[in-house]
């Protein structure tokens, strides 16, 4: 390290030394500088990342279950999506967003989902439920999720309950809704 030429106290790398040594040193720096944070990103874009806007295909919302966070991903991976969707987790998925013990929750999805269509330009929403869902249970009680029978009528009345909203503030996007079981199964609910 070298102390600044102006006898500031801060010190500089030996690299930027010789470079901050002359006369407008911080102009000529900030130059470099910001030639090299040009060339990067040039380079992130040319090697497939994608920039913060742009178009991208989906949004997906999921549950906050730790249980699920890497099935889910791993699901969008094995369907080409992979960097290419916004993500929303949210306790229980579609259940957070339209169950009225969560109806807090609501509005902080819709606005959410609002900036992703405007920042992101996304053609539809992934919605993926699961099963064994703690918030299902606060939501609707316990005899909602009893057996498999009705815990799947119970997620597939909040996901079609999710599409009408859906169908009714953002008709323009399309709507994927699923399922998911503990082995990482998604069932696909039309």
């Amino acid at each position: 390290m070298m102390k600044l030429k102006n006898n500031a106290s801060a010190y500089a790398p030996l690299c930027c030394g010789d470079m901050l040594s002359h006369s407008n040193s911080r102009r000529e720096f900030m130059r470099l500088a910001g030639g090299a944070v040009l060339i990067s990103s040039v380079g992130l874009l040319s090697s497939g990342v994608q920039a913060a806007s742009g178009n991208y295909e989906a949004m997906v919302l999921s549950c906050i279950d730790p249980r699920f966070q890497d099935l889910v991903n791993k699901k969008q991976a094995s369907d080409g999506l992979s960097g290419k969707y916004s993500a929303f987790t949210i306790a229980g998925a579609s259940i957070g967003v339209v169950a009225p013990a969560f109806k807090e929750w609501s509005k902080t999805f819709w606005d959410n989902l609002g900036a992703s269509i405007q920042l992101h330009n996304i053609k539809k929403v992934i919605v993926v439920n699961h099963r064994d869902c703690g918030a299902a249970k606060i939501a609707y009680g316990e005899a909602k999720v009893a057996n498999p029978a009705v815990e799947k009528e119970t997620h597939k009345e909040a996901l079609l309950e999710f599409r009408r909203q859906l169908n009714e503030k953002f008709p323009a996007l399309g709507t994927q809704l699923g399922l998911m079981a503990l082995d990482g199964t998604l069932e696909t609910i039309a």
